[in-house]
């Protein structure tokens, strides 16, 4: 008792000193009740036949109906292979480019030349992504810039946009350039950190710059690298509906038509709210098991892990 006492005593005092910074912690505290735990309340429509009229707690309870419409929907296998094949890819062939430019970018000694370079790569990531996908639509239209490209080394001068076999690849290279740079800020601080003696002595034993980026450079930086892992894989069925929805069509549904883009289409445009919600959940403790399941093998492993 004498402990518990002490400790609230401390406790006090830390927050009468700190109240200030206490207070400016109640904007996101208030963000994040109001905007990610709040609306959990009404995740529950995803078990009940919804209805504006009778509300949510007044509409008819139907238990996981909803759940097995989707698991013997017609779009459910294609709805999974292309969430995954997409998500896979993106981590696949865009995680890697961050920490690859992150080196890079640590490698240039001009400060100048960093400077340039890293504006150069940052900058399209502030672009709007309507924006972003009216270029792509535009260069790989028929009489497109890169479709022109593309048939000076032999592939058909063709509309790209409405090809499934190329829809996949837009949409992870897109993103890769739109993203990597700004992706590659955490890699790069990680590489300050780095003590610069370490290259020192590599220096005094012979290893060259390779070397030194395969026994030092890495090795510093890997529980960022594993802890940004983790995070991705979290959000490996969570890939956003808004650039699909400006870039596909009709004729890419088959590679091209995601979780989130249905749920869209149910939702607001078929206004199947329950079912929408239903989805949605199951992409969520989708994403909830992999995060887990991913930190836990990274902290046997490894010993580094997210919580």
């Amino acid at each position: 008792m004498p402990n518990q006492a002490k400790l609230l005593h401390r406790a006090k005092n830390h927050f009468v000193n700190c109240w200030q910074i206490y207070l400016m912690l109640l904007p996101v505290l208030a963000y994040y009740l109001i905007f990610q735990y709040g609306p959990l309340y009404g995740a529950q429509i995803a078990f009940r036949k919804f209805s504006f009229t009778a509300g949510i707690t007044g509409s008819r309870w139907v238990g996981l109906k909803y759940f097995e419409d989707f698991f013997s929907s017609i779009y459910f296998p294609r709805l999974i292979r292309n969430t995954l094949l997409i998500s896979m890819y993106n981590l696949i062939f865009g995680f890697p480019v961050p920490i690859l430019l992150a080196l890079l970018f640590n490698e240039v000694r001009s400060r100048k030349m960093q400077t340039v370079v890293q504006t150069c790569t940052y900058l399209p990531h502030f672009i709007s992504l309507v924006v972003v996908c009216s270029l792509i639509k535009s260069f790989f239209a028929t009489n497109g810039l890169l479709t022109a490209l593309l048939s000076y080394v032999g592939f058909p001068a063709h509309n790209y946009m409405l090809d499934q076999s190329a829809y996949r690849s837009i949409y992870v290279l897109s993103g890769i350039w739109q993203n990597a740079g700004w992706d590659s800020i955490v890699f790069f601080a990680a590489l300050a950190a780095v003590d610069p003696c370490l290259y020192e002595v590599a220096k005094l034993d012979g290893a060259g710059r390779l070397r030194q980026i395969w026994s030092i450079t890495l090795p510093s930086i890997a529980p960022t690298i594993i802890i940004m892992l983790i995070i991705r894989v979290g959000y490996i069925m969570d890939l956003g509906s808004e650039k699909t929805l400006l870039l596909y069509n009709a004729s890419t549904y088959e590679t091209g038509d995601i979780i989130a883009s249905y749920v869209y289409r149910k939702g607001l445009e078929e206004m199947n709210y329950s079912y929408s919600v239903a989805v949605d959940l199951f992409n969520s403790v989708i994403n909830f098991t992999m995060i887990v399941l991913v930190n836990m093998i990274s902290k046997r492993v490894t010993d580094t892990s997210l919580f």
